[in-house]
């Protein structure tokens, strides 16, 4: 069976229903995963007195935290993060950034990876955010499926992403539908690198 990890940091909770719909996806084309937070670096304090960030960490609640062994046990890995400024979270890239012995040994060369983000504004970084994370992949040796325009209605073809406005506006149906049609490519492709 296809193993399928989909790693992601979410603040709100956007990031996170991206992540459900891509796992959804994955096990509809018979796929095994795991579904993976990386730790929040924010303060307890400062997570509790925010509305918004105490109902994401309320609906994300029962989410495991990511290991490296996780990464090790995927045929295919999705990664996600709400774009900062463009670029990626510090909490996913403080876990990617604790990933030098799996470099050292090659152990995720030839594993399939994706991605997937969002913003606050229509272009409020989600392609850089997406090709900023790929450089990770390239340095693993990893092989980057993208979404591109394959899946009926992409409107990015570096993954599915999500756009939140001030934070109220929740993930819309077809941004999960797109989400969960690329979880099943990514099985579908992760399975045929695995058997080979």
């Amino acid at each position: 069976m296809t193993k399928i990890a989909v790693v992601y940091y979410s603040a709100y909770g956007h990031t996170f229903d991206l992540a459900a719909a891509i796992e959804k996806g994955a096990q509809e084309a018979g796929a095994e995963t795991r579904l993976r937070k990386v730790r929040d670096l924010v303060p307890e304090e400062v997570l509790r007195s925010n509305k918004g960030l105490a109902h994401g960490g309320e609906i994300q609640k029962d989410v495991k935290e990511a290991v490296l062994d996780d990464l090790t046990w995927a045929d295919g890995i999705a990664f996600g993060t709400p774009t900062r400024f463009g670029n990626t979270t510090a909490q996913l890239r403080n876990f990617l950034d604790q990933t030098g012995p799996l470099w050292a040994k090659g152990a995720l060369a030839g594993k399939v990876a994706a991605f997937f983000t969002g913003a606050s504004t229509p272009h409020g970084g989600h392609e850089t955010t997406i090709l900023t994370l790929s450089t990770f992949a390239y340095h693993h040796g990893m092989l980057i499926m993208p979404m591109g325009y394959t899946i009926t209605g992409s409107v990015d073809p570096y993954g599915p992403t999500y756009i939140s406005g001030d934070g109220s506006r929740a993930v819309g149906e077809e941004e999960k539908r797109l989400a969960r049609e690329f979880g099943s490519a990514l099985a579908r492709v992760a399975q045929k690198l695995a058997a080979r």
